[in-house]
Parts: C-alpha cells; sequence; structure tokens
C-alpha cells in the first residue's frame, strides 16, 4: 500500500467522552477513509475527490476511470508522478470542477506525466478544468464533455496551477461532435498559473480554452490530430513560447479561433509541419494579436474560413497577410486563403527550448527554413528536409558539402532556396558524390527551386525586383561573386506562382561572372531549367532534361556563357531549347547538343535578342528556329556567320537550319553524376 499523504480538510474528529473499563480518558473516533481516499492509497485514481489529497512524489499511479476533484477540494501532484491512464476512451479522464483546484508541481528535472501505457491518440480523454472567467456562453454554461458546470464573472479566479506536465495519448471521441482535448480550459481565471506544458499525440486538440482568461506559457505541442490550439468563447489570454510540430498527414491547423473575438495575445509562436497542411484558421468574427511568428511548411498560412475581416489578425510589423491564388487556377484568388510574407523566418522558439518533454521527434535539426545568418554548413551525413523558403540572405553564406541530400517538400511556391543580393552559395559537389535537392516524387513543380540574386548590370536596373519572391537583384559589378555551384543534381521545380510566373530549376537575378556554375543537371522541371535575368555569369558542363518550358532562358541582357550543354525532352509540349528574350547582349554558346523525342521547337528567340553559337547539335525538333517577333536572322550567329535557315512552309517567323546543327553532339558518357537521387 501506497504511503499516501491525506489531508482531511473536509473531516472533523469527533471527540467523545466515554467510560472504558472504568476508565474517564475520551476516545478519539475517525471516521472511515472513503473508497477515493482509500484507491489514492492503493496508487489507483477513480472516482470523486471530495477532499483535499496529495500524491506521493516519484510514484507511478493508475487510472482507472472518471476522476473528478469537486468544488472545495484539491489535488496536489508532486514533481516525478507518473499517472498511466487506462486506454478506456471518454470514460478515462481528469476533471477539476468549477470551485475545486489542481496544484501540478513538476519541474525539469522530474516533470508530471500522464500518458495511456501506449501514448496513442484517443487512449483516454485527459485533463480539463472548469472556472469560474467570464466566457461568452454565460454564466453556469455546460461543457460539451462531461456535462460539467463552468463559467461566471470572477475573471481572477484560480483552478491552481500546472507546471511542467506532459500528458500523451489524449482526445477521445464522445460523439461525433465532440472529443476530449489534451488539456480543456473551460472558462479558466487569471489566477491559475500554467507553464510548461507538453501534449504529445493527442487525437484532438492539444489545448483549447473555452472563454475564460487563463494564459500559458511554454508549450510543446506534437502530433496533435486536429488543433494545436484551439479557442471559442472570446477566450482572452495569453499563449506566450509556443513550439508546435505537425509530422502526421491529414490534421487540422496550428490554430483554430472561433466566434467572438476576444482578441487573446500570442507571442513567439513556432509552428513547423513536415506535411502541409493549414496553420492559422480564423471562423466567423475570431482573431488575435500574433509577435514572434515563425510558420515553415504549411501550403495555408492563414485561413478566415467564414470570410471574417483579416484585420482581425493583428501581426506585427513586417508581417503582411497576401491573398493565395489557386495553383490550379493561377488567375484565380482564393476567397479565404493567405500566405503571410516574413513569417517563415528562422523559429522564434525551437525544440530544444523543452529539453525536459521525453520525445523521440529528430526532425528538427534536419528541417531547413527560415533565413540564416552567418555561415552555416550542413553535413552531408544528415538527410535534410527543404521545408519551405530558405533564405541566404545578404553577408551570409550556405555551404554545402559533396554527398548532400536535401528532400523538398512537394509544397509548391513555398518551398525554394533564394541566396539574397549579398549572399553566398557554395555546392561542394563532385562527380562521385553530387549534391541532390529534389522533392520525394521529383514530379514537375512539386517545390521552386534555386534562386541567386546577384549585383552584376542588367537592364531591368539597379536594385530591380525579381518576378519570385520579391527578390532585390542587379547593381554595377560585373565580376560579383555569389559564390560557386558544383555537380548539383536537382528535379522537380518550377512551382507555378501565377499565370505569367513560375519559378525555374536555377534562377539567375543579376550573377556576376565571379560565381562559378558547372556540372548541374536539371530535371523535370514544370518551367525553364536555367534562366538568366541580366547579368554575365557563365556555365558549363549543363544537363537539362523534360523541363516543361525552355531548357535554358535568358533577359535582360544576359551577357555570359554556356560551355557544353546537353538537352533532352521527351515529354511532349514543352516550350524551347533557347528561349532568348529583349535587346541581344551577345551572350556565347559552345558546344550545345539538344534531342527530342516529340517534336518541338529548338532555339527561340524573341524581340531583337541573339546570340552567339559554335558546336550545336539538333536532333528530332519541328522548328529548329523561331525569330518569334520577326527578329533578324543576323542577331543569330552560329559558327561564325549569321543563321543559314529557310522559312517552313505556312510559316511567318520558324525556319529549317540549312547548316550549323549538326556538330559533334556533347559526349556525356563519362556525366554518371547526372544519375544521382535521394
Amino acid at each position: 500500500m501506497k504511503n499516501l499523504v491525506v489531508k482531511l480538510l473536509a473531516i472533523i474528529t469527533i471527540v467523545t467522552s466515554v467510560s472504558s473499563c472504568g476508565s474517564d480518558d475520551p476516545i478519539a473516533v475517525v471516521p472511515p477513509v472513503s473508497d477515493v481516499i482509500e484507491n489514492l492509497q492503493n496508487g489507483i485514481l477513480n472516482g470523486a475527490l471530495t477532499e483535499s489529497a496529495t500524491l506521493e512524489a516519484s510514484t507511478q499511479y493508475s487510472l482507472t476511470g472518471q476522476f473528478t476533484v469537486v468544488e472545495g477540494a484539491s489535488l496536489t501532484i508532486p514533481a516525478g508522478t507518473r499517472i498511466i491512464a487506462d486506454a478506456g476512451g471518454s470514460e478515462v479522464y481528469i476533471a477539476v470542477l468549477r470551485g475545486a483546484q489542481i496544484f501540478i508541481n513538476g519541474n525539469p528535472s522530474n516533470p508530471v506525466v500522464m500518458s495511456s501505457a501506449s501514448g496513442n491518440p484517443g487512449d483516454w480523454g485527459g485533463l480539463t478544468l472548469c472556472g469560474n472567467a467570464t466566457t461568452s456562453a454565460g454564466v453556469d454554461a455546460v461543457a460539451e464533455v462531461g456535462d460539467f458546470v463552468y463559467g461566471g464573472t470572477v475573471d481572477n479566479d484560480s483552478s491552481g496551477n500546472i507546471n511542467y506536465l506532459q500528458i500523451v495519448g489524449t482526445g477521445a471521441q464522445i460523439t461525433t461532435e465532440s472529443q476530449y482535448n489534451g488539456v480543456s480550459f473551460y472558462a479558466v481565471g487569471s489566477g491559475t498559473v500554467v507553464n510548461n506544458v507538453a501534449v504529445i499525440n493527442g487525437k484532438d486538440d492539444g489545448v483549447e480554452f473555452f472563454g475564460g482568461t487563463v494564459s500559458v506559457s511554454n508549450l510543446y505541442l506534437e502530433n496533435n490530430d486536429d488543433d494545436s490550439i484551439d479557442w471559442t468563447e472570446g477566450w482572452n489570454g495569453t499563449v506566450s513560447n509556443a513550439y508546435i510540430s505537425h509530422t502526421v498527414p491529414g490534421f487540422s491547423t496550428v490554430f483554430e479561433g472561433d466566434k467572438v473575438n476576444g482578441n487573446p495575445k500570442f507571442n513567439n509562436i513556432t509552428a513547423v509541419s513536415t506535411v502541409g497542411g493549414t496553420a492559422l484558421q480564423f471562423k466567423l468574427q475570431s482573431g488575435g494579436t500574433i509577435t514572434g511568428l515563425s510558420l515553415s511548411g504549411y501550403d495555408i498560412d492563414l485561413d478566415m474560413k467564414d470570410g471574417g475581416a483579416t484585420s482581425n489578425v493583428v501581426l506585427e510589423a513586417g508581417l503582411e497577410a497576401v491573398a493565395l491564388t489557386d495553383p490550379t487556377e493561377p488567375d484565380t484568388i482564393d476567397e479565404y486563403f493567405y500566405t503571410i510574407n516574413g513569417a517563415n523566418v528562422a523559429p522564434t522558439v525551437t525544440k530544444s527550448d523543452f529539453p525536459w518533454v521525453d520525445s523521440d521527434l529528430s526532425f528538427e535539426s534536419s528541417v531547413l527554413q527560415g533565413t540564416i545568418s552567418g555561415t552555416v554548413t550542413l553535413d552531408a551525413s544528415i538527410s535534410y528536409m527543404l521545408n519551405s523558403a530558405y533564405i541566404v540572405p545578404s553577408d551570409a553564406k550556405l555551404v554545402i558539402p559533396a554527398g548532400t541530400k536535401i528532400t523538398a517538400r512537394d509544397g509548391g511556391t513555398g518551398v525554394y532556396i533564394a541566396v539574397l543580393k549579398g549572399g553566398q552559395i557554395e555546392i561542394d559537389g563532385t562527380a562521385a558524390n553530387p549534391v541532390v535537392i529534389s522533392s520525394a516524387a521529383a514530379n514537375p513543380g512539386d517545390w521552386g527551386g534555386l534562386t541567386i540574386c546577384g549585383d552584376a548590370p542588367t537592364s531591368a536596373g539597379v536594385d530591380a525586383v525579381a518576378e519570385v519572391g520579391g527578390f532585390i537583384y542587379g547593381g554595377t559589378t560585373e565580376d560579383d561573386d555569389s559564390g560557386h555551384v558544383k555537380y548539383l543534381v536537382i528535379k522537380g521545380t518550377g512551382a507555378q506562382i501565377n499565370s505569367e510566373s513560375q519559378y525555374n530549376g536555377v534562377s539567375l537575378y543579376g550573377v556576376g561572372n565571379k560565381t562559378e556554375l558547372e556540372n548541374i543537371a536539371v530535371i523535370n522541371g514544370a518551367d525553364d531549367g536555367v534562366e538568366f535575368f541580366g547579368g554575365t555569369a557563365t556555365a558549363s558542363n549543363l544537363y537539362l532534361k523534360d523541363n516543361d518550358d525552355d531548357s535554358i532562358d535568358w533577359t535582360e541582357e544576359w551577357n555570359g556563357s554556356v560551355t557544353n550543354a546537353y538537352i533532352t525532352n521527351t515529354v511532349p509540349g514543352f516550350s524551347t531549347v533557347f528561349e532568348g528574350d529583349k535587346d541581344n547582349a551577345n551572350p556565347t554558346f559552345t558546344n550545345i547538343t539538344a534531342v527530342s523525342t516529340v517534336g518541338g521547337t529548338a532555339l527561340q528567340f524573341k524581340k531583337t535578342s541573339g546570340g552567339t553559337i559554335t558546336g550545336l547539335n539538333l536532333i528530332g525538333y519541328d522548328f529548329d528556329l523561331d525569330m518569334k517577333d520577326g527578329g533578324a536572322l543576323s542577331n543569330v550567329m552560329i559558327d561564325g556567320a549569321a543563321a543559314d535557315a529557310t522559312l517552313v512552309s505556312g510559316e511567318t517567323t520558324k525556319y529549317t537550319l540549312n547548316s550549323g546543327k549538326a556538330s559533334t553532339a556533347v559526349d556525356i558518357s563519362t556525366w554518371t553524376w547526372i544519375n544521382a537521387s535521394l
């Protein structure tokens, strides 16, 4: 039998004077111990606790059914206590009723743990607190779980305190509409102190607030099937420092706010998903004020579910909600969905801030997200996930060693690597160990791609704004150095931004000629393989396969060069091998082989664009040359002379080359690195 310490505050010792064996000494008569207390003494939580009790420290108890702490009573749970709940669904829970209190006194070395034996979602109900604070449901409201009564007029009401609690496997289903949560706060008042709570593997919400004024700090919420933080009925407390993670598909949201807007506050919220999904959802007129927000890996940052005003959601300076376009209909703006620009930053809270939480979740160190600072060097022994935007700002450097593999989440335009003007990237692959960046399926358009912005000249001017990401690029430094890219295999890029803009495999904005670009393969891109926006960059040994639009594209008077490129098209409907646009700065191309098994157009030049080509080999194209806007053939120099071409019958701008297209093909038999994969 456990040596339970019980404070029987409600029991009055009855002292009766009786005569026994001639003695006049009084005999103390103690009422019998209740069944609930006897259960506690035997390590079992079950029944209604009507008197105050303290569990024994660092001891394991069994929760075998409904355990309620009723008005006037309190339950104290010391550090290190473990409560193992039967996997009894909605019939197993702990509830602290209105007027009662709970004191969970864990510490960093010895948190209190409440869990089913297996920790599976929905095994048991969870922890519910009912208070006497205000709620829009009114005084003496009835909870959707347990029919508990809650709500009053005392906003500073205290239901006790919770410190260092880990709760696992909750969220049992009650009805088709109702479930228990990890921790439910029903009209709990601000006098209740809640710090350091972890809810893991919940079948429903992590924490939910039904009105009230309680605040919570240091929340760790991992893989809760519905919402991580949910509130309704005008809750107006604060959550400070929350780390939220999703690695299981099909969850609902990070936040779900509902009904009237009590304007709760959220400070330092980091949420990471490896499975897409929606981050913040606000129903009806709900809202809140958010600072220190970091979101990574979500398909939708903000969902104003019922068309509520985005002004209900107050974001800190620098964050902006921008309406999302429908990826299946790029000209259509979704009525309710938004991206929050500026939210994809380095985490404000990390898993390492919760060393007391017992979790085997280990993906955080391998997730690439946010904006780096200083020099960041990846580790080739780690399998990384590119989960959202990963940005290298000015004066920072990203180093990717040989053999590194990065799996890009198939999150469309929200997933990319961008090196901003003044930043550098060093991709140090080798022929034996190339760097691979690809979505898992490598389907076209799965993710954005690699964008590098430099300070070299472009006809768009100094500090031009890129069509992707709004990045700034362009300057006056022809020999600008953005680092180097060597032996890179990149797959599944080209996510659609709108009807006019897409990411490319590799986009080079105003990149200078000191940037080294060699041995790069772009495979299965939904847009271009490589595109140059002005600049002076040169590239060699390019392998470009089945990119849906152009394999090599340039504009804004790029005047660099490409040497040794092998281009292949085996999927119908691509655009061209080359697409040059705008004024002709005469870029040069040496040893270019392009092979199509599906016809199509090889070289296209728009407006007055052109270039100088030596060593061209074209096989299988319907049209060799397309002077799209009637530009002069002399703009295109092939083997030292203006293009020798004959207009195709019935066409006005498309030609067959009479010569200059049968040079020796680029030999890629030794380019075994192009076959690298995740």
